[in-house]
């Protein structure tokens, strides 16, 4: 019986864990760790900070969810892994021995990159932020807002696009529903007078998608009045401004922004990064250096834009890789990554976008219709009601397809 711990409970390793319990008792033991006592199901922030939804409904509580289906939950933060000796130390001193790993941790949202951020700054990244930026907005009274992604830096060791934004979309989110909100939200029984305007720092705005969702989400800019300043990267938030590298400033009273992503400590200190201390994978998301240890999500260095549909997709192929090493009669899928995500747009409406023009590929698709919104909400509660269970394989591919014909 192998030894198998899935470090992290997101939805790379939900979606791993998902993959593989059916050999749990057979051929695998499983360990599932996690800092957190719930998983969060990211896609449904904006909803909290928007539009007051309960977090409860984003919530996946895991000891249950874990043990029910036959595996071991340990909820403690990791410091070290010790990988030429399979071993794993827990913030308790504890220590457990491995056959694989699976590595799903995600990465830390840097916010004391930011200066001012803690005391000035506002973000939808977690569920903390996404709360408190909730009470910011029912209490604006006007002004300027400013919006956009802090730069990342990557490492190099792997072969992936050098992206200046981790992920763009939240910002479409931000930016789109906070103007529905401040225009439509019937509570409000003031006048709001406000401005949003959009910063990037890349020289084009949703840079890991191509020009025809480019285009149409400019469109729509222009028509909501949301100017965007590109080659911005954000250094200081003030009490009424926000200031940039290249000396500018912009006079804001409500900053919202995403912050820059970084490696956890614990795999900087363990030595299994990158120089960034992201994790180098060959295509079937297996170490570079390591051969029993497995990677998936945005904590890999293959992982660019950071986005939740990679990480399923990562995720499915790190567990068939494991599943055909195993002796299992199973094909690996091919590490063929696209953008798909749904962006909130306040209402009924919403935009999806399909793409892997970032790729190499000739997907470039936007659908901006109510219809977009509800697949958005019949997802998110398809995610929550099976305990972060994706979707079987033959219902994504049919909305693929559909999504092409549309």
């Amino acid at each position: 019986m192998k030894k198998i711990i899935i470090l992290g409970a997101g939805f790379a390793g939900l979606h791993i864990f998902y993959k593989i319990r059916h050999l749990i008792g057979k051929k695998i033991d499983i360990t599932v760790i996690d800092s957190r006592s719930h998983s969060l199901l990211k896609p449904s922030l904006p909803e909290i900070a928007f539009e007051g939804a309960a977090l409860s409904h984003s919530l996946v509580e895991l000891r249950e969810t874990i043990e029910n289906r036959g595996a071991t939950f340990i909820q403690e933060k990791v410091i070290n892994i010790d990988a030429k000796n399979n071993e794993l130390t827990l913030k308790n001193d504890k220590k457990l021995t491995y056959d694989y790993i699976f590595l799903a941790p995600g990465v830390v949202k840097d916010y004391d990159a930011i200066k001012g951020f803690r005391k000035f700054g506002y973000s939808v990244c977690d569920d903390t932020q996404a709360q408190k930026l909730y009470k910011r907005v029912k209490k604006f009274e006007g002004g300027k807002i400013v919006t956009g992604s802090a730069k990342s830096t990557w490492g190099s060791r792997v072969d992936a696009p050098n992206l200046k934004a981790p992920c763009e979309g939240p910002i479409g989110e931000i930016m789109f529903m906070l103007d529905y909100y401040l225009r439509e939200d019937k509570e409000l029984t003031r006048n709001v007078d406000y401005s949003i305007d959009t910063f990037t720092p890349g020289e084009v705005f949703f840079e890991d998608v191509g020009d025809i969702p480019r285009a149409a989400i400019g469109k729509i800019m222009a028509e909501k009045n949301i100017p965007l300043h590109k080659n911005k990267v954000l250094v200081e938030i003030g009490k009424d401004f926000v200031a940039f590298e290249d000396g500018t400033k912009m006079d804001c009273d409500l900053a919202i922004v995403i912050p820059p992503y970084s490696a956890p400590k614990f795999l900087l200190d363990s030595n299994l990064g990158d120089e960034k201390g992201f994790i180098p994978t060959d295509m079937h998301m297996r170490h570079l250096d390591f051969n029993n240890i497995f990677a998936a999500g945005d904590i890999t260095a293959l992982s660019q834009p950071k986005l939740g549909h990679i990480a399923v997709i990562q995720a499915g192929i790190a567990a068939a890789a494991l599943m055909k090493e195993l002796g299992e009669d199973i094909v690996i899928p091919p590490h063929k990554l696209e953008v798909f995500c749904i962006m909130n747009m306040g209402g009924y409406d919403a935009a999806l976008i399909s793409s892997d023009a970032l790729y190499g590929g000739s997907t470039d698709i936007v659908f901006y219709s109510p219809l977009s919104k509800m697949m958005k909400w019949g997802f998110d509660n398809y995610l929550y009601y099976n305990k972060g269970h994706m979707p079987p394989d033959f219902a994504l591919e049919a909305s693929d397809k559909l999504i092409k014909i549309l």
